[in-house]
């Protein structure tokens, strides 16, 4: 046949049935990286600990008793530090710590990291702004402790490394979830490729062995 009439050639027939667009991957991605798939856990996530800075930095306005502000930044604290230990810590990052007592009454600390799956996973968005709260309040309360200790207002002082204290204990609980769970991962795949490899050396030196065997009987 004649090259105007002739077939079209084998690998441009081939380029086109193996052309394939996934649209749907990229969507996935998009509302991976854009939405929020939890926004009353994103909102309490810094619901409560900013409004103890906010109430902290205002409360004069408020009420001129020590005591009424006292006691209700020390409750938004209390309430923020259950709530992202409990809850915001699971749902947005999928990263979970407490503290459990053995039968023989020894207390330890456990650290989790959870595979959650693809739908109800978090998103970049929130996982962003779970870190960020998560490191930037701690370091708002340690210039809170520096301007109260230099401005010798020390009837402060209790409050604030209470806040210290509580912000800091989830900060360090939820870096640990994430530092030791990517170790434990990598140990548990070390372990695992150990374990395979092992028997496929027993068998080589099985084999090995009866090949060695059948070589001497074969020369004599």
């Amino acid at each position: 046949p004649s090259p105007l009439t002739g077939s079209p050639p084998q690998a441009l027939v081939d380029d086109t049935e193996d052309v394939s667009l996934d649209f749907g991957s990229e969507e996935e991605l998009a509302l991976r990286k854009a939405k929020i798939r939890h926004p009353l856990a994103t909102f309490f996530h810094l619901f409560f600990r900013v409004s103890a800075i906010i109430t902290y930095l205002f409360c004069d306005w408020f009420s001129n008793s020590f005591v009424a502000c006292f006691v209700t930044i020390l409750l938004l604290l209390s309430f923020d530090f259950w709530s992202v230990k409990n809850v915001t810590g699971r749902l947005l990052v999928g990263l979970r710590w407490w503290n459990q007592i053995d039968e023989d009454g020894k207390s330890h600390w456990v650290f989790e990291a959870k595979r959650v799956p693809t739908i109800a996973a978090s998103t970049e968005a929130e996982a962003r702004i779970f870190w960020l709260g998560l490191i930037i309040c701690p370091v708002i309360w340690t210039m809170f402790f520096f301007s109260t200790l230099f401005s010798l207002k020390l009837k402060w002082l209790a409050l604030v490394i209470a806040g210290i204290s509580l912000q800091t204990a989830n900060l360090y609980g939820y870096i640990h979830c994430k530092v030791g769970g990517q170790k434990s991962i990598s140990r548990v795949t070390s372990r695992f490729f150990v374990t395979a490899d092992v028997p496929k050396r027993q068998t080589r030196r099985i084999s090995g062995g009866h090949i060695e065997v059948h070589g001497k009987t074969g020369t004599r």
